[in-house]
């Protein structure tokens, strides 16, 4: 019923449907503060990736349009706005269970799987997003600013159609997180620390058996947390792996290339940023060039998105 991926996120094999209804549209403009970003040519990817099958590389020239990215990953208030005004029911919700770190578990909560080479992810029966660490723990209501997780692609898209928003692309995703810097593999430069303070949240200590929490959190933070990059973008590295529009591939040409949109085909898509539980020993996956393949129906306690300004 469930597999590990590349990265440490379980799949909820279960059958699932897209929603039986039409999502309305949102009965006013929602505000997502967006950035507006003026595009122009970038070195995309990375040639030391850690991990060759995530195909960083090579390190190619982009050239994007301009456009406008959300500030912020889409929070709990946020999708229960939409949730409420739409009827929306997610995809975890309807078939009943999903995944949770086993740290953020509450004590007494029945446990209905294990991920056997991940074992550090718990099936939590009723975990979705409105009960993020499942029904004994805290609910979204009392998280309003932490982004929302245990979302699916389609989740993801149903918020967006009804928003009258977008998933940016890889590119686009990957430019705002670099926030200016050429081929530098933290929005703010080479090092994990700048002046010797961590500038995201990620795991710190021995993974998966300690987190001495030194950036604050176990779990995810709020969205906006620590300093946002210099574009005024929060959390473009760790925190929670974000969707994007485009389907996965490992194979990349190195030729210039404009407004690039992913493979037409393909039953895996792209996630970026890393997440709470990155850390150097296990996935080192929290790197401005850092993707991993997912299948869409994926949904865990470490996965949200951003949305993007629909182009006109």
């Amino acid at each position: 019923m469930t597999k590990a991926n590349a990265c440490c996120a379980p799949l909820v094999g279960a059958k699932v449907h897209q929603q039986n209804k039409k999502i309305s549209k949102a009965t006013s403009a929602q505000p997502h503060d967006f950035v507006s970003l003026a595009g122009g040519s970038f070195a995309m990817g990375a040639a030391d990736g850690p991990h060759p099958e995530d195909g960083e590389g090579p390190v190619r020239e982009v050239t994007l349009d301009p456009f406008a990215l959300a500030g912020l990953t889409v929070t709990n208030a946020a999708f229960e706005t939409f949730a409420q005004d739409s009827g929306y029911v997610t995809q975890v919700e309807r078939t009943g269970s999903s995944f949770v770190f086993e740290q953020l578990v509450p004590t007494g909560t029945a446990i209905k799987s294990v991920v056997s080479r991940t074992a550090w992810w718990q099936e939590i029966e009723g975990a979705n997003w409105r009960t993020p660490y499942g029904p004994k723990g805290l609910r979204a209501d009392a998280l309003p600013k932490h982004p929302v997780v245990h979302i699916t692609l389609f989740d993801a898209l149903a918020y967006c159609d009804w928003a009258g928003t977008r998933l940016p692309s890889e590119a686009e995703w990957e430019f705002a997180a670099r926030s200016g810097l050429t081929s530098k593999p933290f929005p703010w430069g080479d090092s994990l620390l700048k002046e010797g303070v961590l500038q995201c949240n990620i795991w710190e200590g021995q993974f998966p058996y300690e987190n001495t929490a030194d950036d604050g959190h176990i779990g995810p933070s709020p969205a906006k947390c620590f300093e946002p990059n210099s574009f005024g973008l929060y959390a473009m590295t760790g925190n929670v792996w974000e969707w994007t529009a485009d389907r996965f591939t490992n194979l990349h040409s190195p030729r210039r290339v404009s407004n690039p949109k992913g493979p037409l085909n393909g039953g895996v898509y792209v996630a970026k940023g890393g997440s709470y539980l990155c850390h150097a020993s296990y996935c080192m996956r929290y790197r401005t060039s850092s993707r991993q393949g997912l299948d869409p129906r994926t949904a865990t306690g470490h996965i949200g998105f951003r949305v993007a300004e629909k182009k006109k």
